[in-house]
């Protein structure tokens, strides 16, 4: 069977083993693999006619539907680079990636048009706007925001001259995943080809996909394990159901309806449906259910397992910067319930010291990701590319004195250990990161909002652990000056309106400043987040309602 080695061929061959099976469920609608690997390439064409580069960046900021995963695979498909973007996020939000990666062509929805308006004119470098659908009657299309945009249409675009694509090889970067930096800004990771074929084959090998599954897409498309629901799909011959839901009860009915064998979630989407009664029907049907994006509470994976016990649970850990890292093989799960288990397959990770040799059994040290998926770096940022990409000691295991070339590896910052048996286990972060609703989140992007409300003097953000979201987001801060008489909650309403559900904080102190400051004359963090996470009655306080939006995820 011919493998695939650029991200597209996972549609097409699938397409010239299966045409007239399904591979995409949207609502009430199919798409067969021959209509996905048509339109595919109708997409593909309509960029080649817009005069997209090679290695251009397309952009795609959308709910999950037909359109969104097209254009993915279409840009790749074309030689381009597309760059999906969480829906959930704000116009200014959205601007700064678009900015960030010089995209060329964004793909949106007339409504999200709509609201970008305002941001888009400091995207010097897009040149092409295409529109998912034609504005619905009464409703005023609007006009280009700068002088060399073109708006187009979804149907138009598709309908151009056929045009092959340019010519790329597996090591050309084929997507850019934002999520969040320890500066405050957004990162870009950049894959290539190869890291994300490499990554479908492995999870299909441990998952044991094929052609009978039926997948839930229930995570963001701008999330590695989102994509890779598509991708491991497309690699076996799958379908993919996509999924926009609002609450818990939507994802057990389309587990009831579409019959769904594999689910991939968050443990805060975990924790909700573990709460509710589970039909029958899903148990006759579920061959798996995988976690990702944080430690699944003990008492939640006990829950699943009772309400679906012929599914078997597969517990993984993974990073953006290397797409997928570890899994928990479902027959250690009653053994090593706290552990994330061992490299996938055709992957490496190794626990080093700072010094790069390896740790003995049980000593806490990095853990390092080595092999075929390790990704292609940061976007435009090579001190942070530095700092993460770095090369392995000439000595390290599977290194050899006789290679003359140097090898990266993915330096994670979190800090693990690793048993006699070789399973490991997650320890804590290097860095300040937070991690809510399975998103990564910086302090200091939050604390950059909060400024931008113009209401405070000073501000500090941190994690407190909190059972159902990981962290749950804190802030202690001191108003403005000049700050006319407001209250708490006008700072927190203004808060709501500049981020997305998941990174707006669970609380807001405000103290009389300043606030103390560390030797280095910066805010002590570590010192007023002391008290906070010290405090049993903080950790016990319930989240905020938009934090448990079930379909939050970020690596």
């Amino acid at each position: 069977m011919t493998e695939s080695t650029l991200l597209q061929e996972l549609i097409s061959l699938a397409a010239a083993r299966t045409p007239h099976a399904k591979a995409l469920t949207c609502g009430e609608k199919n798409l067969t693999y021959d209509e996905l690997h048509t339109a595919v390439h109708r997409w593909s064409s309509g960029l080649m006619g817009l005069g997209l580069a090679r290695g251009d960046r397309v952009a795609v900021y959308l709910e999950k539907r037909f359109e969104a995963v097209i254009a993915c695979f279409g840009t790749a498909a074309a030689g381009a680079v597309f760059v999906p973007v969480n829906p959930l996020l704000k116009p200014d939000q959205v601007a700064f990636i678009l900015q960030d990666c010089n995209v060329r062509v964004l793909l949106t929805s007339p409504e999200r048009y709509t609201l970008l308006q305002a941001s888009l004119p400091a995207c010097r470098d897009l040149r092409h706007v295409v529109l998912t659908e034609p504005a619905q009657p009464g409703y005023v299309t609007p006009g280009p925001v700068v002088d060399a945009v073109q708006l187009s249409c979804w149907d138009g675009v598709l309908s151009s001259n056929v045009r092959s694509g340019h010519r790329v090889i597996d090591v050309d970067m084929v997507a850019i995943l934002y999520t969040s930096g320890s500066t405050g800004k957004p990162k870009g990771v950049v894959l290539s080809h190869r890291n994300m074929v490499a990554g479908a084959k492995s999870v299909v090998s441990y998952l044991e996909n094929d052609q009978r599954d039926v997948l839930l897409a229930a995570l963001p498309l701008s999330f590695d394990a989102g994509f890779s629901q598509l991708t491991t799909a497309f690699h076996a011959g799958a379908r993919v159901v996509l999924l926009n839901h609002l609450m818990p009860r939507d994802v057990l009915k389309a587990m009831v309806k579409e019959g769904v064998t594999g689910i991939t979630a968050v443990p805060p989407l975990y924790i909700q449906l573990s709460q509710l009664t589970w039909p029958n029907a899903i148990g006759e049907r579920l061959r798996y259910f995988a976690n990702t994006g944080g430690r699944m509470p003990r008492e939640t994976l006990t829950a699943l397992r009772q309400r679906v016990p012929r599914a078997r649970p597969f517990l993984m850990y993974g990073l953006t910067e290397a797409f997928r890292s570890t899994y928990l093989p479902p027959e250690e799960v009653d053994r090593r319930p706290d552990s994330i288990g061992k490299a996938i397959p055709n992957a490496e990770i190794l626990v080093l010291r700072e010094d790069g040799s390896p740790c003995a059994a049980d000593e806490p040290g990095e853990l390092v990701h080595r092999g075929a998926l390790v990704g292609m770096g940061y976007w435009n940022d090579a001190e942070k590319t530095a700092e993460r990409y770095k090369l392995l000691a000439p000595d390290a295991p599977g290194r050899h004195n006789g290679l003359q070339l140097p090898e990266y590896a993915v330096f994670s910052g979190d800090t693990v250990r690793q048993d006699s048996d070789g399973f490991l286990y997650f320890i804590g972060r290097r860095d300040e990161m937070m991690k809510t609703s399975g998103y990564r989140v910086s302090p200091t992007e939050v604390e950059e909002v909060v400024y931008a409300t113009g209401m405070v003097g000073e501000c500090v953000a941190f994690g407190v652990d909190h059972p159902t979201l990981g962290h749950a987001i804190y802030v202690v801060a001191t108003w403005a000056l000049d700050t006319p008489a407001t209250g708490l909650n006008d700072l927190i309403n203004e808060c709501k309106s500049r981020m997305p559900g998941y990174m707006v904080p669970a609380t807001i102190e405000m103290v009389p400043g300043p606030l103390p400051r560390n030797p280095n004359g910066k805010i002590d963090r570590k010192l007023l987040s002391g008290g906070w996470r010290n405090d049993p009655a903080a950790n016990a306080l319930p989240a905020p309602a938009a934090a448990l939006e079930p379909c939050h995820a970020e690596h």
